[in-house]
């Protein structure tokens, strides 16, 4: 009999919910177009013309003194005045319009990040990557790791090909690993750096995905230190261990001829990741509550798992991902 293929479960298909849409925590009240250039520059006008006036009075006083060649000496002062007080002016310029150039930089960024939030709350996935793509080069991580979750789920629609889902999983893996050098505090940019370096597993092989197993689970843990309330993230260490702990023998037996130590995992652990993500956020998910059924089956206690699988046939199906967790948990309680 011819031994099956090492696959290990898809640990990581999860849509993560939204943002709530909005403006982001920290960026204060919205700001207007602000002041023209003009009023920018008025002190820099002030500045140069108190200046003036001094350099003015030098020359005045240099002048009466009868130091050296009076004429000449005058003359030498106003141009140098002159020269001086325009130099002034332009440096004066340059530092304020330097600053409103940054101030308006960052609004950008705020405002692209909306509009993004925006269209993901919306479904609107093709417009979303459209929006973000233009921004690939920005040195803001909190757009870098939105665009990398706009490629992964651009790659997810039934209508991109498969030359271009390969494309756009390196692609997001590369955003995340840019969004991780410009923030590396950034708990989602952790969070998404381990999915798409799962993503990217899928097109190297199974030794290069279970190789980078250990690094996307401490990339998660790393998002969970970050941000503990972070319910899906959470969610996705549960899913992880709930998939090494169901590798049948004969998967570990091969898994353990490429690896020294391969990963591994309990049902227990996995059931604590569940739990913990729903005490971080009650009910945010229909697959959580699934899964917390499955493992409760797993270990063989039937009364949990009924009324987890329960709650998960309840849920209400907004999504098509909701309505399969609907469909799957009903044929599991009609099975026990």
């Amino acid at each position: 009999m011819r031994t099956p293929p090492l696959s290990l479960p898809p640990f990581l298909a999860l849509s993560p919910r939204p943002l709530a849409r909005g403006r982001r925590p920290g960026w204060g009240p919205r700001r207007g177009a602000g002041p023209g250039v003009a009023q920018w520059l008025a002190p820099a006008a002030a500045a140069g013309w108190q200046a003036e006036r001094a350099a003015a009075a030098l020359v005045s006083s240099v002048a009466r003194a009868g130091l050296g060649d009076g004429p000449v000496l005058t003359k030498s002062l106003q141009r140098g005045v002159a020269l001086s007080t325009g130099s002034f002016l332009v440096y004066e310029a340059h530092k304020l319009i330097s600053g409103f150039a940054e101030v308006h930089a960052s609004f950008k960024v705020e405002e692209v990040i909306e509009q993004a939030d925006y269209l993901y709350g919306s479904g609107e996935t093709e417009k979303l990557y459209q929006l973000l793509v233009q921004h690939k080069n920005s040195d803001d991580a909190e757009l870098l790791w939105r665009l990398a979750r706009a490629s992964r789920d651009l790659a997810q629609l039934s209508s991109t090909s498969a030359e271009e889902k390969r494309q756009l999983a390196y692609e997001a893996l590369e955003y995340t690993k840019k969004a991780l050098e410009k923030n590396e505090s950034n708990f989602a940019a952790h969070k998404w750096y381990g999915i798409c370096l799962s993503d990217v597993g899928d097109f190297e092989g199974i030794k290069t995905k279970i190789g980078n197993a250990i690094v996307i689970k401490e990339h998660f843990q790393r998002a969970i230190e970050l941000n503990p309330k972070d319910a899906t993230t959470i969610h996705l260490i549960g899913i992880w261990c709930y998939s090494f702990a169901e590798m049948p023998w004969y998967q570990r037996k091969i898994a353990a001829t490429l690896f020294a130590t391969p990963p591994t995992s309990t049902f227990q652990e996995a059931l604590h990741y569940f739990h913990m993500a729903e005490e971080a956020d009650p009910n945010f998910y229909s697959k959580n509550l699934l899964f917390l059924g499955k493992t409760y089956l797993k270990l063989n206690n039937k009364k949990m798992a009924l009324l987890w699988l329960s709650k998960a046939k309840e849920y209400p199906a907004h999504t098509e991902e909701d309505k399969q967790v609907q469909k799957e948990a009903l044929e599991l309680l009609n099975s026990i």
